[in-house]
């Protein structure tokens, strides 16, 4: 887990630099630690912007060679792209949007030569209704995603002496099995951000609010953190990420938290789910209020802070990236901003073909908004 705060981080990389590693005594960072160090620099010139599956498909498209909704409008990369690995967990072939993991790899290596960043959640199956007696693949139930909370006591029979931990416990190898597989060309671990767990103040998956206690948990998170460190995931970046919530207090934002010596950033996810006038200013208001609490606990645990989902589903806003998430960023120091996937029937994301276009590229033309070619 994270052995330096990013004090430390950033010293020992300025120390490697001096010293061009001739100096024995020189420390060596793990990738996930260089990837803090890179995090904390690029935080002090702006926010990287972010777009789940980029490199997929989008509204009019599906695995095109070098496409991206994000480039076609923009001419340019997101700095940081999100991919999922729901149904890693069962041995499927594709994730849980029909994604081919063979594909996410590739797309991981490709954004990693670009100099982009990487981001990681995983939303697993509901192992009670999915799979019973030794997690073997294609068990499945039409109900059995990560949103089936039919079964509110899944986290208990997941944790050790629980019925459920050895199928978990296969789970959670083939997500290790997967993270092997990132490598740059010369063999190098590929750092990255994983985001387990997330939105676990809300009650919409089975790891929620009112289907574990606190300390339920907290076991959760360290029993999957514990198992990647064994296993010599030292490449991955762990991010906690509640959602957003009106009034938000520090009590409220750090209730479930894993504790200061097994997290590295801080974020939150939040949405504004509808046009109208009245529900943009809550967002303004809301997400405002919100990163300032976020930023200011991320200062004094020494956490990175970032707004690890946002977006206004099918943009029915045009003017939005410009009338309602520039003002509601604006002076937060946090990493990066991400929306989620462009799909046919439902997209956060820029698009060539919609009104909002014209307004995204007045956003990348803001000097505090970072794509990848601003972060090499």
């Amino acid at each position: 887990m994270k052995k330096f705060n990013l004090l430390t981080i950033a010293a020992a990389a300025m120390l490697m630099i001096q010293s061009c590693g001739n100096n024995p005594t020189t420390p060596q960072q793990t990738p996930a630690e260089q990837l803090l160090s890179r995090l904390e620099t690029l935080r002090q010139k702006g926010v990287m912007f972010g777009h789940q599956d980029d490199p997929m498909y989008g509204l009019t498209w599906a695995y095109d060679k070098d496409s991206s909704d994000v480039k076609n409008v923009c001419g340019d990369y997101p700095a940081v792209m999100g991919f999922d690995l729901g149904g890693i967990e069962i041995a499927d072939k594709a994730n849980l949007d029909s994604v081919p993991f063979t594909r996410i790899t590739e797309e991981i290596k490709n954004h990693h030569r670009r100099g982009g960043i990487i981001t990681i959640s995983w939303h697993p199956r509901n192992p009670q209704t999915t799979i019973e007696g030794g997690g073997r693949a294609g068990q499945k139930f039409p109900e059995g995603t990560a949103w089936d909370v039919t079964d509110t006591m899944i986290v208990p029979k997941i944790l050790p002496g629980g019925s459920l931990n050895g199928v978990f416990n296969t789970w959670m190898q083939r997500v290790s099995d997967f993270l092997k597989t990132l490598s740059d060309d010369n063999g190098n671990k590929i750092p990255v951000i994983f985001r387990p767990w997330h939105e676990n103040s809300g009650s919409w998956f089975w790891w929620g609010e009112k289907f574990c206690t606190p300390d339920q948990y907290r076991a959760l998170w360290n029993m999957l953190q514990d198992k990647l460190k064994a296993d010599g995931h030292n490449n991955l970046v762990w991010s906690y990420s509640p959602g957003m919530e009106p009034n938000l207090t520090e009590q409220r934002l750090l209730v479930r938290y894993p504790g200061d010596d097994r997290t590295d950033m801080i974020g939150l996810d939040g949405y504004q789910w509808t046009p109208d006038a009245e529900a943009r200013q809550k967002f303004i208001d809301r997400g405002r209020q919100n990163l300032e609490l976020l930023c200011k606990v991320a200062k004094e645990r020494n956490l990175i802070p970032a707004l690890t989902e946002c977006g206004l589903k099918n943009l029915t806003e045009p003017t939005w990236w410009t009338s309602t998430l520039m003002p509601t960023i604006d002076g937060f120091p946090i990493s990066y901003l991400l929306v989620w996937r462009n799909y046919k029937t439902e997209w956060f994301g820029p698009a060539p073909s919609k009104p909002d276009a014209e307004y995204f590229r007045e956003y990348y033309k803001s000097d505090k908004s970072l794509f990848v070619s601003d972060i090499k």
